[in-house]
């Protein structure tokens, strides 16, 4: 068989690599075919020394051949706990070359939000929000793709990448489709677990399919052998090479460079020596060769495997406690071992001014691996010092400090903590989780342990609330958190068991610290948080009386502070679910405001209070028929999650609601637009989730008035828009909304049931408002054939219900149902009184509907025509073609 031999510019270790060099080569032409075109993700997965960075190392050759700019990072064992590592290798070159205001001016509106992360940046005041920060990446680099095209990113060793480079780079390859760039990854196969394997599995995802690099054949082995030692290497003596190594092309390669080193002729009779040559090339034999060039250089590679990647000459000396000079010396002698080597001009590198690095992976590993145990462990204490005295701060520091060994150390607690806050800051909460935890292991001393567990569980609130129950619950037995900051702990905790659906245990938690305190601002802010998290309860164990004490406690509140506020805010919302006075609710909800506004500490990205309030003050508006009020909140909210990089579930409930808010203007088009965003969003951040349900429940509600019955069933089956239902309360009303699309689709006795359920569920809450829950008109609708008695029954107390809330639309879609009920001229009148009525409303698609109704009603082509002109500009399709067909048929009209 004759021997499979590389092309003329490949390496040695690229034999039998054609395939994948192929590959390469043909998403390069096509990237570079049309500025355009889709992007492409290359994953090749092999073992180690199998030739991944070999293979890397001419994908780069090819690309820029061909005029492409690339760039490259690669992951490290040692630094898998620094945050945006790999990613600040890729991109930071590339950032830094550009001007400061070029920099900003490249990445816009995402240049406060990505740069901290980045390290290009000073970060804010406020802990970053992670996903914000992953899609300010995204952006980052599909604004510089543009000024760089064609582009190409290559990442080694994406095993080893930390937590917060894979979630950017799993984002990043789903938005390839649009966005001309190439992507070349290389891993290993398994070697990771948890959230980075998961994260793992999304990027290769992306991929045509991943490809596995084998090993070299025996005949691929003959042929690298002869080409490094000559054609007079004898067929046996090339077997043995290919034994020893299993046809793994790194062992391949440095066992040849062996032979050549020792002089080994290579023919049958020195066969016999390559085992012993191929254990000097790894592992203890590695060792060995490192401690034959004497101590210095030993010490020298065992402070630059401690640092990792991105080796800075100068600070691996101080770490070996040797001048600059021994220090140049020792990087000579490593780099002619082939252990060592530079990334770009020695002269330049050698200097000081820039980094060196393991020849291969297996070398750092081996190195790092036979350090004494105790001496590594000093050593990362060392180098945690170095790094703060080099100005780098406590999170740069804080990945030597997680490999030191508990001693009681005061100030180490200091440190990782002030590492968790810079880790917050710039959105990577699973590392300031690592130094808290570590933090705890010290441990602290007594008056600071309950602080400590306090951020610990703060950090933790969003990603893993049973963790933070844990946590907080711990920080609260302890001493060490009085005032302000225990009530915080305890509303934290509390929101921790709500997003864990442990919503009594969380009332529970409230109250029982709430009896300890006595009267004032703390305590008051507590049984707003009491009531707020009773107000979102969607179960049927209503508490007798609340809403009355509620109502007794909100009496002396002026909305002097913010706990009176919220208690003003929770009083409002809990008088429009009851279909209390509309005019009280405004109030209610007036009286809130400063000037109209959110008080300071009150806004959206304030964390004191939480998202829950400021949705159930737009909610209580937009249901109150004071739409331009809630419009503006909610719109207020998606400009500041969107200018604060809040891009996760904050941002997912502010389309919801701003949807809600088109929805219930008539802007039926832009309502499904904001609702299918917020349902995009929603998907990233976890299904089951109550945000979820909102935007699928909204989804539904839209497009079921815009008449697409069988897109709405399909976003319903898609979505598991089915019972169980959450714990807490979803708007639009979830069991009327499915009831609805029950009666759409056909089923009508399922339909009865799901709207019987919600009466029941209604009922038993006291949630008399027919707009928020319009589960009657529905049902008196699908009961009109066969039970008339009861559809007028329940016609007739809706519409009492309709007239207490007292709102223009309320009053208009109970008439609408009566109507509906009625024939002949009662019925007619009834549909007049509800354009009427719903002519004054702010609900043009229900405006729409009532006119469409009394034209059919009336028989009246010019109410028709009204109702049509409405019903076009609401994007209300079914209620257009409704229109039309009576208008085309013209039977009795005029």
């Amino acid at each position: 068989m004759p021997e499979a031999r590389p092309g003329p510019a490949a390496s040695s270790s690229l034999w039998e690599r054609d395939t994948e060099i192929a590959d390469v080569v043909e998403a390069v032409k096509v990237l570079r075919a049309d500025s355009s075109s889709s992007g492409s993700l290359l994953v090749f997965s092999g073992e180690a020394g199998i030739g991944k960075t070999a293979l890397l190392a001419e994908a780069r050759r090819i690309a820029e051949a061909h005029g492409c700019t690339v760039w490259s990072a690669r992951g490290g064992e040692t630094v898998t706990s620094v945050p945006f590592h790999v990613i600040r290798q890729l991109l930071q070159p590339a950032i830094v070359s550009l001007m400061p205001e070029e920099a900003r001016e490249y990445l816009g509106d995402w240049y406060d939000i990505a740069g901290p992360a980045l390290g290009i940046a000073e970060p804010g005041d406020r802990q970053a929000d992670p996903q914000g920060v992953c899609d300010g990446l995204v952006a980052a680099v599909r604004r510089l793709a543009k000024r760089e095209w064609p582009l190409v990113l290559i990442v080694d060793d994406a095993h080893w990448a930390d937590q917060e480079t894979l979630q950017w780079l799993a984002a990043f390859a789903e938005r390839l489709d649009d966005l001309p760039v190439l992507v070349v990854v290389a891993r290993r196969p398994g070697d990771v677990s948890g959230e980075r394997a998961r994260q793992l599995e999304a990027v290769a995802a992306g991929a045509r399919p991943v490809v596995t690099l084998s090993a070299l054949t025996p005949d691929a082995t003959a042929g690298l052998t002869r080409a490094t030692l000559g054609e007079h290497a004898d067929a046996p003596f090339c077997r043995e090479v290919w034994a020893v190594t299993g046809g793994n092309p790194y062992e391949t390669v440095e066992l040849l460079a062996k032979v050549q080193d020792s002089e080994l002729e290579p023919v049958e009779n020195a066969a016999a020596e390559l085992r012993a040559l191929n254990r000097s090339a790894r592992g203890r034999g590695l060792v060995a060769r490192l401690e034959g060039l004497g101590i210095d250089a030993t010490r020298f590679a065992w402070a630059a495997a401690i640092l990792g990647t991105g080796i800075g000459l100068d600070l691996a000396a101080q770490l070996a406690g040797m001048q600059h000079d021994e220090a140049v010396h020792c990087a000579e002698l490593l780099g002619a071992a082939r252990i060592l080597t530079t990334t770009g001009p020695a002269s330049r590198e050698l200097s000081g001014g820039g980094d060196l690095e393991f020849v291969h992976p297996l070398i750092a590993s081996a190195v790092y691996r036979s350090i004494p145990d105790a001496l590594r462990t000093a050593m990362h204490g060392q180098a945690a010092w170095a790094v703060t005295e080099s100005g780098r701060g406590a999170a740069a520091a804080s990945r030597h400090l997680l490999e030191v060994h508990p001693d009681d150390d005061p100030e180490l607690v200091d440190q990782m903590r002030d590492a968790a806050r810079e880790h917050l800051a710039v959105g990577a909460p699973a590392a300031a989780r690592r130094c808290l935890e570590r933090a705890l292991a010290e441990p602290p001393l007594p008056e600071v342990h309950a602080r400590v567990l306090y951020e610990l569980g703060c950090a933790t609130l969003l990603t893993a609330p049973a963790t933070t129950i844990n946590h907080l619950r711990t920080a609260l037995d302890q001493s060490g958190l009085d005032g302000d900051l225990r009530v915080d702990a305890v509303f934290r905790l509390s929101q921790a068991l709500v997003h864990n659906d442990q919503l009594d245990e969380a009332v529970r938690t409230v109250d029982t610290e709430t009896a300890r305190l006595d009267p004032g601002p703390a305590r008051m802010r507590l049984q707003a948080v009491h009531y707020m998290w009773e107000g979102i309860h969607a179960g049927e164990n209503h508490v007798p009386g609340r809403s009355r004490s509620l109502a007794e406690l909100v009496k002396t509140c002026t909305g002097r502070d913010n706990s009176e506020r919220a208690l003003l805010i929770l009083r409002g919302f809990d008088a429009m679910t009851r279909g209390e006075s509309a005019e009280e609710v405004v109030e209610l909800c007036d009286r809130a405001l400063v000037n109209g506004r959110l008080a300071p500490g009150l806004g959206w990205t304030d964390t004191e209070w939480g998202i829950e309030l400021l949705m159930m003050l737009g909610s209580s508006y937009a249901y109150a028929d004071r739409l331009d009020r809630a419009e503006s909140l909610f719109s207020e909210a998606l400009r500041s999650y969107t200018s604060a990089g809040w891009s996760g579930g904050h941002l997912a409930l502010a389309h919801a609601f701003l949807g809600l808010a088109h929805r219930r203007r008539g802007r039926l088009r832009d309502a499904e637009t904001a609702l299918r965003e917020s349902l995009r969003i929603a998907e990233r951040v976890g299904r089951g989730l109550p945000l979820y349900w909102s935007a699928t429940c909204g989804l539904v509600d839209t497009l079921l008035a815009r008449g697409d019955v069988q897109e709405a069933w399909a976003i319903a089956e898609q979505y598991d828009f089915e019972p169980p239902y959450p714990s807490t309360i979803v708007l639009p009303d979830t069991r009327s909304v499915r009831g609805r699309l029950l009666l759409a689709v056909g089923r009508v006795k399922d339909g009865i049931n799901e709207l019987e359920a919600a009466e029941k569920a209604a009922a038993a809450r006291g949630h008399h408002n027919t707009v928020m829950a319009p589960w009657a008109f529905d049902l008196a609708r699908a009961l009109a054939s066969d039970d008339p008695a009861r559809a007028a029954a329940l016609a007739t107390d809706a519409r009492r219900q309709a007239e207490r809330f007292g709102t223009d639309t309320a009053i208009g879609e109970a008439l609408r149902c009566a109507a509906a009920l009625e024939s002949g001229q009662r019925a007619v009148r009834l549909a007049a009184q509800a354009v009427t009525y719903l002519e004054a409303s702010p609900c043009q698609y229900e405006h729409a509907a009532a006119r469409v109704e009394y034209g059919i009603a009336a028989r009246s082509v010019s109410e028709l025509g009204k109702g049509l002109t409405l019903a076009r500009s609401c994007g209300a399709d079914g209620l257009v073609a409704r229109a039309e067909e009576v208008l085309a048929t013209g039977r009795g009209l005029r």
